[in-house]
């Protein structure tokens, strides 16, 4: 990839945006052009979770990660060079940015349709939810472990679990397994879900801010992007450590605040969630680009 990225003849374009979540900052472009990289994520296997996806790679995979890695990191770093600006998607992202390029990095949120979600009506029923492909970093381990061990029903919704875990799960009666579910029916997950259960790290996390749309307060794990885009007693509460106690404690503060009236005034929701509409997204874009024209 990065050297078809080289090969990217760019040399007409006196503005390029690259959107990077793996080598696209590589491309090479006209001396006097302005190059913005937005940046979702530096290459998680090249850096923070390299021992992640080696630990969790088959041999072979792990033959050819230990040769090229090192190159790549080094191609990595190199490339930053290429970029005038960057714009990170998130401070924990930019945080990052400055740990691996040694480059400041401004911030501007993804956007996120959150239109769609802000006329679900809120109906919630007695279960907690989990959304989102389920692979090893997103700790869906983590929400079932706690809902069971306290007793409390849990829906998880997306691909990626295995057979025989699905069966082992459901045995227990709290743990109900979705699979992919469409569009509409993510809302009616929403509408109808005492919380949204969010245990990992995310660079961003597009899903809690949908959740938060549709009304639906979230409990997280207190790091990465979820930092920046749940309100803490407004809109969602935080967890202290990756563990099934800390979440069942997590819980537990949530149907306190929950029952004595908290996180139900839907335009405290509204109002945060609109921070991260694309309107707002492209008007910063916007202001970037036209502030670059006027040095």
């Amino acid at each position: 990839m990065p050297d078809a990225l080289a090969e990217f003849n760019l040399q007409d374009y006196d503005l390029v945006i690259s959107s990077e979540s793996g080598p696209a900052k590589g491309i090479i472009p006209n001396p006097s052009a302005y190059h913005i990289c937005y940046c979702h994520t530096p290459m998680r296997y090249l850096w923070d979770m390299y021992h992640e996806y080696f630990r969790r790679s088959n041999p072979l995979t792990r033959f050819f990660m230990k040769r090229l890695i090192p190159g790549l990191r080094l191609w990595d770093v190199a490339s930053s060079n290429l970029v005038d600006l960057f714009v990170a998607n998130s401070g924990y992202v930019a945080r990052r940015v400055r740990r691996y390029y040694n480059r400041e990095a401004v911030v501007v949120h993804p956007p996120v349709d959150v239109e769609r979600f802000l006329s679900v009506e809120r109906k919630p029923g007695d279960f907690y939810l989990f959304f989102g492909q389920i692979t090893g970093y997103k700790r869906v381990d983590l929400a079932i472990e706690a809902c069971i061990v306290s007793g409390r029903k849990l829906v998880v919704a997306g691909g990626g679990a295995n057979k025989a875990d699905i069966r082992r799960y459901e045995k227990t009666g709290f743990v109900t397994f979705k699979g992919r579910v469409s569009d509409e029916d993510a809302r009616e997950l929403f509408a109808s879900a005492r919380a949204l259960l969010y245990p990992e790290i995310e660079d961003f996390g597009i899903i809690p801010v949908e959740a938060q749309a549709a009304g639906c307060p979230v409990i997280a794990f207190r790091a990465g992007g979820a930092l920046e885009t749940i309100k803490e007693n407004s809109t969602g509460i935080f967890f202290d450590e990756q563990k099934p106690e800390s979440l069942v404690k997590g819980m537990d503060r949530f149907e306190a605040l929950e029952n004595s009236g908290s996180f139900k005034a839907r335009e405290l929701f509204t109002e945060h969630v609109e921070q991260f509409s694309p309107d707002r997204f492209k008007e910063k874009i916007r202001r970037i680009v036209e502030e670059r024209k006027r040095v």
